[in-house]
């Protein structure tokens, strides 16, 4: 996973770019779960963002490092 991703000469280190398209997939799950009223059982909102959006961080990086094996 260590190594940069380059756009037009900008080098971006890949953990960024995970981490973007991460936020990417949490801003979908996110207005899903709104849609179907999760949150209404949700006890604090904020913290289960964060918990859904680095799980989903997580989940990417996992599958990248498994696609590069």
């Amino acid at each position: 996973m260590i190594g940069e991703a380059g756009f037009y000469g900008l080098f971006f280190p890949w953990l960024m770019v995970l981490a973007l398209a991460a936020l990417g997939l949490f801003w979908a799950v996110r207005r899903l779960l709104v849609i179907g009223g999760f949150y209404r059982w949700v006890w604090h909102p904020a913290l289960f963002d964060i918990a859904v959006y680095f799980l989903l961080l997580y989940g990417i990086t996992h599958v990248t490092y498994l696609l590069q094996r």
